[in-house]
């Protein structure tokens, strides 16, 4: 009997799913899906580079100094 609820109700969904919210702001669904995605539409180059090259050099330094204290720190545990 249950199995019967359930095959009737499984039919439900789709109209359901399709009815108006009381919601106000509720998204509209588009009847039909949109066509493809703009897969060729992409943002034109930068004019002026994101970071200088000198704060690029300056970062990198930075980095590797961390890096070099990070090992020193980890071989002087590994000594105890």
């Amino acid at each position: 009997m249950l199995s019967y609820a359930a095959l009737a109700l499984s039919g439900c969904s789709s109209p359901i799913a399709d009815m108006p919210s009381l919601d106000s702001d509720a998204v509209v669904r588009p009847k039909e899906p949109g066509g493809y995605l703009p897969v060729n539409d992409v943002p034109r180059e930068r004019e002026t580079p994101i970071i200088s090259p000198e704060e690029r050099a300056k970062i990198e330094k930075e980095l590797a100094a961390a890096r070099d204290r990070q090992a020193s720190a980890g071989t002087a545990g590994k000594d105890r």
